[in-house]
């Protein structure tokens, strides 16, 4: 557990209970449909998985190692998510374009890690909530034995993003927690690093 801004700790899935988790994926839009599997799925096998599918295969995953990521309190109430894991575990990502074209580190690299995702609960946004879960999964990867931290936000000065979009970052977000940017392969999407 670390204690990242007033009022706010950030605690590894595989420590908190999952009735937490539930609450902070919620029942509703992106977050409640997919539990992080978006990237660790063909999208042939994504598209079979309904919600309680991806859920079971989140929980199972949250046993494992270091576990796929890290849940914010804000007091004693559960906001908020950011993914976090080696690289490896998000086969996806390899095939997009973001990665492929941006990221100078080898694909099957498992000291280089990534944040693929971050989900701030409805009411608790623009509390600095994200950024504390940042700053949590960059000691996290470092803890788990990460080399090279990866992010892939969008850059907010270039491109409108709606709330549902955000689930990558916002550059300005990344930059303020010590990455840098490596490469821009489209307008408004930045791949970002961090030695650790």
């Amino acid at each position: 557990m670390s204690e990242v801004a007033a009022g706010i700790r950030v605690v590894p899935v595989g420590e908190v209970p999952w009735s937490d988790v539930q609450t902070v994926f919620g029942t509703r839009g992106d977050p409640a449909r997919c539990w992080c599997q978006w990237f660790k799925l063909s999208g042939a096998d994504f598209d079979r998985l309904d919600a309680p599918a991806c859920e079971s295969a989140l929980r199972e995953q949250s046993r494992h190692g270091p576990g796929p990521g890290l849940v914010a309190y804000l007091h004693d109430e559960p906001v908020g998510w950011v993914a976090v894991e080696p690289r490896p575990a998000y086969p996806r990502l390899r095939r997009t374009r973001i990665v492929s074209q941006g990221s100078q580190e080898p694909p099957d690299d498992p000291t280089v890690w990534s944040v693929t995702c971050f989900v701030v609960r409805v009411g608790f946004r623009r509390r600095g909530i994200a950024s504390a879960l940042l700053g949590a999964a960059v000691d996290h990867a470092r803890k788990g034995g990460a080399r090279m931290l990866e992010g892939y936000p969008i850059d907010t000065a270039v491109r409108t993003a709606s709330s549902a979009d955000l689930y990558h970052g916002a550059l300005v977000q990344f930059e303020s927690a010590g990455f840098t940017v490596t490469a821009r392969p489209q307008p408004g999407r930045a791949v970002v690093s961090q030695a650790l």
